[in-house]
C-alpha cells in the first residue's frame, strides 16, 4: 500500500524499518491465523487531527478501513487489521499539557482528556487535583478503547464506570468532519459510542467527564492484602465475596475485588519468544513493567468510601480479609485518589506468554449454595497448584451487584455497555508455552462447559464482556454474548449505518453490523 501524501507523522509499510516493532500489539503472539488478521498494509502515527483527516479522506478515496488503536491491549487483536487496510496508532497524537484540562463549575469538577492518555497517566492527572473517577488497574491501557468498552475498575459499585461519567465526545467523523456529541445533540450516536462497537463509528480524540473530589468522601478506607497461595485461604477469601455478591441489599460503599496469580514466570526460567523480545529491546512500545517477580499469590483490593456524614465504616469486614495476609497491613485512611494510585498494576501484562482469555458475567445471587466458591477454587488449584506445568493463570474477581450498586443504576443512562444486572464477573486467563496451546484451551472448555449455560455453577447464559473479548472473531454471529437484546443490537446497527455508511471504519469482523 502506498503511503498518504503530505502527512506530518511517521508513515510504516511493512518490510520497511519500524513496521515489525510498530504492528506489535498484545494479541500478537496469542493468534496466528488469518481471521485474526494483525498485518496492516500501513500504520499511521499522526500527529494532529489534520493527519486524521487526510487518513480517513485516503481511506475512503482507495477503499480501505481503518482500525484504531490508542494503546494498551485488546485482547483478540481488534485494533489492528489486515494487509488491505490501515493502523491509525493514536498513542501519542494527543499528548502535551493542552490536551489534560481540570476546572470546576460550582459543586462539581470536570476533566477534558485524550484518548492518548495512559490510565497511569490519567491517575496521576486527577491526583494532583485530589479527584477520582472509577476506571481499571491496568496502567499502560489508553483512555480511548477504554472509555468506549466501559472502564470496569475498583469503583464499579460506588461509583459505576469510567464511561458513565463522560458528558460529551469529541470526533472526527467518515467526512473529516470535527463533531461533538452528547447525551442531548446526538443521543443515538453518544448511545453507539459508549459500549457499541469501540473504533467502528469514528475516529474518538477527546472527552469531557465529570470526576468526583476526596473532600466530599472524607475517611475513606482502603486494603491491599497479600496472601501467599493457599487453597483453603483462596476458598475463605472468595466464600466472603460470594456473601457479599449475593446479598442485594449490601451498601453501595464497599468494592472488593480478589486476585489470584500464579508464580511469576521470571522465577520458572520460561520467558522467550516475540513477547519477551519486544519487552526487552523496545520498552516504549510494550511498556515499562514496575513489578518484582512474586510467588504464586492472591491479593486483595477493598475499600469503603463514605456518601454522607453518618456513614461508619464495618472494620470487621476490612479484617477478615486480612487475617493471615503477608505482613502487617493495616486499612489505611487516606484520598480516594490515593487509595487509586496503589490499585494501579504497574506490570505492561501478567504474564510474557500467549494467553487462552475468558471473562465471564453473571446475575446470579445464589453462588454460596449452588457450590460456586469449591467449583472456581478447584479449577484455579489445577493450574496454580502444580509447577512447571508449563501454564500461569491470572485470576480476577470482582463484585459488581446489588440492589444498592452504581454499576447497576447506571443502566439506562444514555450509554449502551451490557450486562449492567450482572452481579459478578470473573476473568480466568490462561498463559501458557507454545507446546501447551491444547492443554491451556482444554482447561478453559471444562470452565466455559460447567460455569456457564442452563446448569452452569457461575451463570445461567453466556455474557461476555466486550473489553475482554474472547471466542469467535465474527461479532454479529455472537452479538447476543456481547448485548442483551435484539432491539438494541439493532439499534447499535442503525447507528453504524449513519456512522459508517462506506465502511471506512470497518476493518475486520470484530465489529457491530450495519444495517442494510
Amino acid at each position: 500500500m502506498a503511503t498518504i501524501a503530505g502527512l506530518t507523522g511517521k508513515q510504516f509499510t511493512p518490510y520497511t524499518q519500524g513496521y515489525f516493532d510498530r504492528k506489535y500489539q498484545y494479541a500478537t503472539t496469542s493468534y496466528h491465523d488469518e481471521v485474526h488478521d494483525m498485518h496492516p498494509g500501513l500504520i499511521v502515527e499522526p500527529l494532529n487531527k489534520d493527519d486524521i483527516k487526510k487518513v480517513i479522506a485516503f481511506a475512503k478515496q482507495n477503499k480501505k478501513a481503518i482500525a484504531i488503536r490508542t494503546g494498551g491491549h485488546q485482547y483478540s487483536g481488534a485494533s489492528s487489521t489486515g494487509p488491505d487496510n490501515i493502523q491509525l496508532d493514536l498513542s501519542n497524537t494527543f499528548k502535551t499539557p493542552d490536551n489534560f484540562t481540570y476546572f470546576e463549575k460550582g459543586d462539581k469538577s470536570f476533566v477534558r482528556t485524550s484518548v492518548s492518555c495512559s490510565l497511569g497517566e490519567f491517575n496521576d492527572f486527577l491526583g494532583t487535583h485530589n479527584a477520582f473517577v472509577p476506571h481499571g488497574q491496568c496502567t499502560h491501557v489508553h483512555l480511548g478503547g477504554h472509555v468506549q468498552t466501559g472502564g470496569y475498575g475498583e469503583l464499579a459499585r460506588s461509583f459505576g464506570l469510567l464511561g458513565d461519567h463522560v458528558l460529551s465526545l469529541e470526533i472526527i467523523d467518515h467526512n473529516g468532519e470535527e463533531k461533538e456529541i452528547t447525551r442531548s445533540s446526538d443521543p443515538e450516536l453518544f448511545f453507539a459510542w459508549l459500549g457499541g462497537s469501540p473504533g467502528n463509528f469514528g475516529v474518538l480524540t477527546h472527552f469531557l467527564i465529570e470526576v468526583h473530589r476526596d473532600a466530599d468522601h472524607q475517611g475513606s478506607l482502603g486494603l491491599y492484602a497479600m496472601h501467599e497461595y493457599d487453597p483453603a485461604k483462596l476458598n475463605k477469601l472468595l466464600g466472603y465475596l460470594a456473601e457479599m455478591s449475593d446479598d442485594e441489599n449490601f451498601p453501595r460503599n464497599y468494592d472488593l475485588c480478589i486476585s489470584v496469580v500464579s508464580a511469576d514466570a521470571n522465577i520458572q526460567g520460561h520467558i522467550d519468544g516475540l513477547d519477551d523480545e519486544m519487552k526487552e529491546s523496545h520498552p516504549e512500545i510494550f511498556g515499562v513493567d514496575k513489578t518484582d517477580s512474586w510467588r504464586s499469590m492472591i491479593f486483595v483490593y477493598a475499600q469503603y468510601i463514605p456518601l454522607g456524614p453518618n456513614d461508619k465504616p464495618d472494620l470487621a469486614w476490612f479484617e477478615r480479609l486480612r487475617e493471615g495476609s503477608l505482613g502487617p497491613l493495616p486499612v489505611q485512611e487516606k484520598p480516594v485518589s490515593n487509595l487509586m494510585s496503589q490499585w494501579i498494576f504497574r506490570n505492561t501484562r501478567e504474564f510474557v506468554h500467549p494467553y487462552v482469555k475468558r471473562v465471564y458475567l453473571t446475575k446470579s445471587t445464589t453462588l454460596v449454595k449452588d457450590g460456586w466458591v469449591d467449583w472456581v477454587v478447584g479449577r484455579i488449584d489445577e493450574i496454580v497448584g502444580t509447577t512447571g506445568n508449563g501454564q500461569w493463570l491470572s485470576v480476577q474477581i470482582q463484585c459488581l451487584g446489588g440492589n444498592n450498586s452504581m454499576f447497576r443504576k447506571n443502566a439506562g443512562n444514555g450509554t449502551s455497555y451490557s450486562w449492567r444486572d450482572s452481579t459478578m464477573c470473573m476473568v480466568l486467563d490462561n498463559f501458557r508455552l507454545d507446546e501447551k496451546k491444547e492443554d491451556a484451551e482444554a482447561w478453559e472448555a471444562v470452565n466455559d462447559k460447567e460455569a456457564i449455560g442452563p446448569h452452569g455453577i457461575f451463570s445461567k447464559e453466556d455474557r461476555r464482556a466486550i473489553w475482554g473479548s474472547y471466542g469467535s472473531f465474527d461479532l454479529d454471529s455472537v452479538w447476543n454474548t456481547y448485548h442483551e437484546d435484539r432491539s438494541k443490537y439493532e439499534r447499535l446497527m442503525q447507528a453504524r449505518k449513519v456512522a459508517d455508511p462506506h465502511g471506512t471504519f470497518t476493518p475486520n469482523t470484530f465489529c457491530v453490523k450495519r444495517a442494510a
